[in-house]
C-alpha cells in the first residue's frame, strides 16, 4: 500500500534519451560546422542519424505508453502544453527569416545610399509570378490542411474511421505533391542563393517551410500508420491532434510567405 499509486500523473522510469538526443544534436552541429570548412560531410550525416534514432526510439516508447493508458488526462495537458510552446518556437524561428525579408525590402543596400540607389528585388531579379505555381501550392496545401480537418472531425464526433483513413491519406498525398512543385520551382528559379539577398532570404523562408511541410508529411503518414493498428479512440488521439496542429501551423506560414514573398516582395 505504500507504493500505490494516489495520483494522476505518470512517473517515467529513467532513461538515456534526452542524453542521447543531447549528444547526437551536438554531433551533428559540429559536423555542420566541419562540413562548412571542407571536411565532409560524414560527421554531420552521423550525427543526422543519431537524432533519426532517438526521434524514433523516443516516441515509440511515448506511443507505447499511450497504448496501455499512462496518458491519463492530467498528462495529456502536459502533451498538449509541451507541443503549444514548440509551435510557439516555431513562429519565433519564421519571424527571423520574415525580419530579414521585410528590412531589407523596406531597406534595400545601395552602392552609394541604401535609400536612394537600392532596390527591391535587386537588380537582375527575375522573380516568380505569384499567380502560377505558387498559387497552385497555395490552394494544394490549404485542400491538404481541409483534409485533415475532415479526419480529425471524422474521428472525434463521428468515431469514423474510415474517413478518418481517407482524409489523412489526401492530406499525405497533396502534402507531397506540394514538396514536388517546390522542388519543381526551385530548379527553375532565375536566381540562386548565393551573391545576393533576395536569393537568400527566398530560399531560407521558403525553403526551411517546405522543410516543415516534409516533416509535417511525415507526422500524418505515421499517424495513418498507427491508425491502420488500431491506434486513436475519440478519447485519446494526442498524437494526431499534435500532427494537425503542426499542419495547420505549417498552412498558415505559407499563406504569409505567399502573401509577403511571392506577392508584396516581388
Amino acid at each position: 500500500m505504500a507504493h500505490e499509486k494516489n495520483h494522476d500523473y505518470h512517473i517515467l522510469p529513467p532513461s538515456l534519451w534526452p542524453l542521447l538526443g543531447a549528444l547526437a544534436g551536438f554531433v551533428m552541429l559540429f559536423g555542420a560546422v566541419l562540413y562548412f570548412h571542407d571536411s565532409g560531410p560524414w560527421v554531420l550525416l552521423a550525427g543526422f542519424v543519431g537524432v533519426l534514432y532517438v526521434m524514433y526510439g523516443w516516441w515509440s516508447e511515448v506511443i507505447a505508453e499511450a497504448q496501455v493508458g499512462d496518458h491519463t488526462p492530467v498528462v495529456k495537458i502536459g502533451l498538449r502544453y509541451g507541443f503549444i510552446l514548440f509551435i510557439m518556437s516555431e513562429v519565433m524561428f519564421f519571424a527571423a527569416w520574415f525580419w530579414s525579408f521585410f528590412k531589407h525590402a523596406m531597406y534595400p543596400m545601395g552602392p552609394q545610399s541604401p535609400l536612394v540607389d537600392g532596390a527591391w528585388p535587386p537588380a537582375g531579379i527575375e522573380t516568380f509570378d505569384p499567380w502560377h505555381l505558387p498559387l497552385i501550392n497555395t490552394l494544394i496545401l490549404l485542400c491538404s490542411g481541409a483534409a485533415a480537418t475532415w479526419a480529425h472531425h471524422a474521428l472525434v464526433h463521428e468515431n469514423n474511421r474510415k474517413d478518418m483513413k481517407w482524409g489523412l491519406i489526401i492530406a499525405v498525398a497533396l502534402g507531397a505533391l506540394f514538396t514536388v512543385f517546390q522542388i519543381y520551382e526551385y530548379s527553375h528559379a532565375a536566381f540562386g542563393f548565393a551573391g545576393n539577398i533576395y536569393g537568400a532570404n527566398f530560399f531560407m523562408a521558403t525553403g526551411f517551410h517546405g522543410f516543415h511541410v516534409l516533416i509535417g508529411t511525415i507526422f500524418l503518414l505515421v499517424c495513418l500508420i498507427r491508425l491502420q493498428r488500431g491506434h486513436f479512440t475519440p478519447e485519446a488521439h494526442v498524437g494526431f491532434e499534435a500532427a494537425a496542429w503542426y499542419w495547420h501551423f505549417v498552412d498558415v506560414v505559407w499563406l504569409f510567405l505567399f502573401a509577403a514573398v511571392y506577392i508584396w516582395g516581388g
